[in-house]
């Protein structure tokens, strides 16, 4: 059960391993791309389609007619990878009940945007965790844990690369334990230190009130997508790479300071932010020495 391209190396993994899949369950195709005129299917499907794996794409997981299909699929497992909130009587299904697969060291950083979380909020290293769910989101007891360091210039697409890779990994080892009926489950204990909510528009807004370090964690922790943003002179800029110093400027937060050929600095709180990659709306992305080489302020 899976819908993004960070769930497909999980279910290749074990189709390569020659589990029997039975069926992918996915999200129901929609429509995107240029003027939003062409059906997309999801990641998962596409793998799905091509390996002859059956393909579920329930809009309703209480519906009692996928309800019926899940029964006669007969799974002894379900393993869940970037997908939606399960209904019980789905997650409670199989045998051998139901696996998901998180992008954190549980208990921290429960919730829709783990990875997010962990770079906006300056950790140094996160992780990957098998659990088995139960009612309450991301909370079920845990199976294994798997760590991987954040570089001081590490953005979430990054991490996301590394941690969808070393997460397949964590779920073929942990299917084989099921399997050989060798999984000590481990509780996560009530006190997550983060949540890592769901990441909305103003969540990406620049305070540059705040300090160049925080700021920069911001800007990396949501490149490539959805994006750091602010207001520039002709509307808004989104910033996908800056580089942080905390050296005093004697200006406000906020001030733009620029020689108009290399650089675009933006006062902080403590020092100021330089900027690498941004694109202006309407306009390109691109390197700032670019982005100057056709703008005036």
């Amino acid at each position: 059960m899976g819908t993004p391209d960070f769930a497909v190396p999980s279910l290749r993994i074990l189709v390569e391993n020659d589990y029997d899949v039975v069926a992918v369950v996915t999200s129901t195709d929609k429509m995107g791309g240029r003027g939003g005129k062409q059906l997309l299917q999801s990641a998962v499907k596409q793998y799905a389609l091509a390996n002859d794996i059956k393909v579920l794409q329930p809009k309703n997981l209480k519906a009692p007619e996928f309800n019926e299909q899940l029964k006669l699929l007969d799974a002894d497992l379900q393993v869940v990878v970037a997908f939606r909130m399960l209904p019980e009587m789905v997650w409670n299904m199989p045998p051998l009940g139901t696996i998901n697969l998180h992008g954190s060291l549980l208990p921290k950083f429960r919730g829709a945007a783990p990875i997010n979380w962990a770079i906006i909020k300056g950790e140094s290293q996160t992780g990957v965790t098998s659990f088995k769910l139960k009612h309450e989101i991301d909370t079920g007891d845990m199976i294994f844990q798997e760590s991987i360091p954040i570089g001081f210039e590490d953005t979430a697409g990054d991490m996301h690369d590394k941690m969808m890779e070393l997460g397949a990994k964590v779920v073929l080892k942990t299917v084989q334990a099921l399997e050989k009926d060798e999984v000590v489950y481990k509780q996560q204990g009530d006190s997550p230190v983060y949540k890592a909510p769901k990441i909305h528009h103003d969540t990406c807004k620049i305070d540059f009130n705040d300090t160049a370090l925080n700021i920069h964690n911001l800007i990396r922790g949501l490149s490539p997508y959805p994006t750091a943003w602010t207001y520039f002179e002709e509307g808004k800029l989104k910033i996908f790479k800056a580089k942080p110093f905390d050296e005093p400027t004697g200006q406000n937060p906020g001030a733009i300071l620029t020689d108009e050929k290399s650089y675009i600095r933006i006062c902080t709180k403590d020092g100021y932010i330089e900027l690498l990659e941004i694109q202006l709306q309407g306009r390109k992305k691109m390197d700032v020495k670019s982005f100057l080489n056709g703008y005036k302020f």
